[in-house]
């Protein structure tokens, strides 16, 4: 859709799902029950399920909308929002709440561009990642809650600082050449994570995530990886230390996308920072380590930003309806960018899809896989691209295409197995090498070389 479109289509969205929408914090049971009760006016194209629960034992809900809830799809992408991983970063949150909410209404509607969303693409709202931190800061309150009051777990842990440091093993592995994409967990991860974290790092393990957002508080900012320099510099330092990704113009691309579908974020003078456009490279601003953000990029398929859309961490009531007004389009077109760049499937010779497949572009250092039924999705800029996909045991096979920009490219590899000369075929062959040999009694080197092996 052409950007100047967007504006448009956002304000007749607008007048259309405000009407239904309650503007209220939500305490973890109403936060609940506003789940189900979304699930139970749209029970044919949502599910609610839990991935763990938090230190004091509350659920970590989902909410999913597809046409076939419970179920991927082949080449249909997995999309996620994760709200409130800060206890006292409450406007995630609630907005999540309301775009659930505006989803279900404006489907029952039959609104367009909501129906093909959800019956093309696969999407998981966590309003709640620190449900318990939540409650600290809620009892606080908007008028008296602390810059941290509420923003650890149970636990008293920061859990966007609580993920396996994979950054210091890509920033030591490209020193020598290595792979900064689906880098191994450390051996001993599982005792060093809280039970949130542990719960979404099995979560996006399970799930073929290809985009995601997660929403946070403080400032307002479109904020993509890396998180983290590989010199270390903080916030408190004048000094910054721009740290791109392989996917740097995408990744810049998809949060203009948010910025500029937001009401003031691209202006970029917000809560006494400016950044150019409302977005920043995250170690530009202040490098962090062992966030989220980076972990999706360098374990998973999945590519992550980070939201910050408030200057008030915990807003006051009154201000929940304009923020919803200036987020709403902005959360839609965001989930819309999933279907961009290339997908298609990879099989062999007999169509059975190969799991695990290795996509990668020909230029950007960053590979991706295939899922477990052999759909693959790499999120691309427009242009020509070469692209090779390749699977142990299978010839490689590399093709080149062109990434418009409207929607995804369809590219299917099928993949030929390797031939394996067997043992009794590799003696036979020696043996008439050999009896050629006595034949000119000369004994060639390739004669000797095999009669070593």
């Amino acid at each position: 859709m052409a950007r100047w479109l967007r504006p448009l289509v956002g304000a007749l969205l607008l007048l259309e799902g405000a009407a239904a929408l309650s503007f209220l914090h939500h305490r973890y049971e109403e936060l609940v029950q506003a789940l189900f009760r979304v699930q139970s006016q749209c029970p044919y194209v949502t599910r609610i399920y839990s991935i763990g629960r938090s230190v004091e034992g509350r659920h970590l809900y989902v909410l999913e909308f597809s046409d076939y809830p419970g179920i991927h799809e082949p080449l249909e992408p997995e999309f996620k929002y994760v709200g409130n991983m800060h206890g006292n970063e409450v406007l995630g949150r609630e907005l999540l709440l309301q775009l659930s909410e505006f989803l279900c209404e404006e489907y029952r509607r039959g609104n367009e561009r909501i129906t093909r969303l959800i019956h093309d693409t696969r999407i998981h709202i966590m309003p709640s990642m620190n449900p318990d931190g939540y409650e600290v800061a809620a009892k606080q309150g908007p008028d008296s809650n602390g810059y941290l009051t509420g923003r650890n777990n149970a636990n008293g842990v920061d859990l966007n600082r609580n993920f396996p440091d994979l950054n210091t093993l890509m920033y030591y592995s490209r020193e020598i050449s290595g792979p900064n994409h689906h880098i191994p967990l450390p051996d001993n991860w599982k005792s060093q994570v809280e039970p949130e974290t542990l719960a979404v790092i099995q979560w996006i393990s399970s799930y073929n995530f290809v985009l995601s957002a997660n929403l946070h508080g403080g400032a307002v900012v479109a904020n993509y990886p890396y998180d983290k320099s590989q010199d270390q510099r903080f916030r408190s330092h004048r000094r910054t230390v721009n740290t791109p990704t392989p996917d740097d113009k995408l990744f810049q691309k998809l949060a203009k996308t948010y910025s500029y579908a937001h009401s003031w974020m691209h202006r970029g003078w917000n809560c006494g920072d400016y950044f150019a456009d409302g977005i920043t490279n995250g170690a530009s601003w202040y490098s962090l380590s062992k966030g989220m953000q980076d972990f999706n990029y360098l374990y998973t398929n999945c590519f992550e930003i980070t939201l910050e859309l408030s200057c008030n961490k915990f807003p006051p009531e009154e201000d929940l309806e304009r923020q919803w007004m200036a987020n709403r389009e902005a959360l839609v077109a965001f989930i819309e960018e999933v279907h961009q760049g290339i997908k298609g499937m990879v099989s062999d010779e007999n169509n059975n899809g190969i799991a695990g497949a290795v996509i990668s572009v020909r230029g950007i250092s960053h590979d991706i896989t295939s899922g477990d039924m052999g759909d693959y999705f790499r999120l691309l800029l427009p242009g020509t691209y070469t692209v090779t996909a390749s699977a142990e045991g299978y010839q490689p096979l590399t093709v080149t295409t062109t990434v418009g920009p409207a929607a995804p490219s369809l590219v299917h590899f099928q993949l030929k197995q390797e031939v394996v000369r067997k043992p009794a075929e590799r003696k036979a062959s020696g043996t008439r090498m050999n009896n050629k040999a006595l034949q000119k009694k000369v004994v060639p080197r390739a004669t000797r070389r095999g009669t070593q092996r």
